[in-house]
Order: structure tokens, then sequence, then C-alpha cells
């Protein structure tokens, strides 16, 4: 039963941050139209798309041990990381995209872990 509310909580932030992308993005939309809403979107998803990842790859190591789960946690969050920089290193290259906007939306998706903390406690 522990496994599934630590499960729900995960599911819980996952939702949040694509709640967050959605509304910022929604955000730029209603102010500047659809190329302004583009650059945070994109931002969202390079931070979202990391973290899903390595959601997944603590979930399928939960029944590994302690050793198992570290070992899950450090190569998970090794591929985050090399996830973000090479999403980040994809989206610059499209000319259109706007650094400081998409850097707001990265950076708000990202926030949902700060207000997890706080909200989502069980």
């Amino acid at each position: 039963m522990a496994a599934r509310n630590e499960f729900s909580t995960v599911r819980k932030v996952v939702f949040g941050q694509v709640l967050m992308a959605a509304l910022v993005a929604s955000g730029f939309l209603l102010i500047g139209g659809w190329k302004s809403a583009v650059s945070p979107l994109l931002g969202g998803f390079v931070a979202l798309l990391p973290n899903l990842y390595f959601a997944y790859k603590i979930y399928l190591a939960k029944d590994l041990g302690a050793q198992g789960i570290v070992n899950a946690f450090y190569a998970g969050e090794t591929v985050k990381l090399i996830l973000t920089v090479a999403l980040f290193s994809i989206v610059l290259q499209i000319p259109s995209v706007d650094f400081l906007t998409l850097m707001v939306g990265y950076a708000a998706v990202l926030s949902v872990f700060w207000f997890a903390l706080f909200l989502w406690r069980d």
C-alpha cells in the first residue's frame, strides 16, 4: 500500500508539471499569440520529459532493494541530466525560440517540485 501512495504522489507531481506547462503557455498565448506561447511550452517539455524518465526509472527499481534503488537513482539522474542538455541543445536550434520565455516555462515546471513538498504531503 505504501508503494501505491508514493507512486500516487509522483503522479500528482507529473500532473502538476503538465498543468503548469499548460498554464504558463496559455498565459503567453493570451498575451502574445502562438509565437509567444511556443517557447515557454518547449521549456516546460524540456523540464517534464527528463523528469518522466527519472520517475519511470525509479518506479521500475521499487522491488530491487536498497542498493538497487540507489543505483537506479544515480543512473536515472545521470540520464535525466544528459536528456536535459540534449533537449536544450535541440530546442535552442529553433530560430524562433525566445530564450527568456523558454527559461520561464522551464523554471515554472521545475517549481512544481518545490510546491509539492508543501502541498502534497501524505
